[in-house]
């Protein structure tokens, strides 16, 4: 079992940046791979990064791709999320996701069925 918590989320301007992050308790996230997935109001969740925990590799979904930065400190168990250049249409809940599940370069682990443990989220909203 692993135990996860999300914090920094909150409100922020367009074009302003925050840093979420993703405490495990439980387990060392060193073992696990993790991701960020989002959900907005209305909307279903869906993926936004992706870190291995084999081979630390990262994946992002187009729509934050060079924007987003996931990384990892295994040392203090915890993953990161630094949101750069933010768009209101980023405002949404952010989750943290870890699974006992490698990948390697391809195939990186999207689905949030592929996930097993999950925070409790943490609000973004971006105001324009």
């Amino acid at each position: 079992q692993v135990q996860l918590v999300e914090s920094g989320g909150g409100l922020v301007q367009a074009g302003g940046s925050l840093r979420l992050s993703c405490a495990a308790s439980g387990r060392t996230v060193s073992r696990y791979s993790m991701a960020w997935f989002r959900q907005a109001p209305g909307k279903e969740r869906e993926f936004g990064a992706a870190i291995s925990w084999t081979t630390s590799n990262t994946y992002y979904t187009d729509s934050v791709k060079g924007r987003f930065t996931m990384s990892r400190d295994n040392a203090k168990n915890t993953v990161y999320l630094q949101m750069n250049s933010l768009k209101p249409e980023d405002t949404a809940v952010y989750y943290c996701a870890a699974t006992g599940a490698a990948w390697g370069a391809i195939n990186p682990l999207t689905a949030s069925r592929q996930y097993d443990y999950w925070g409790q989220g943490t609000q973004v909203t971006v105001s324009s």
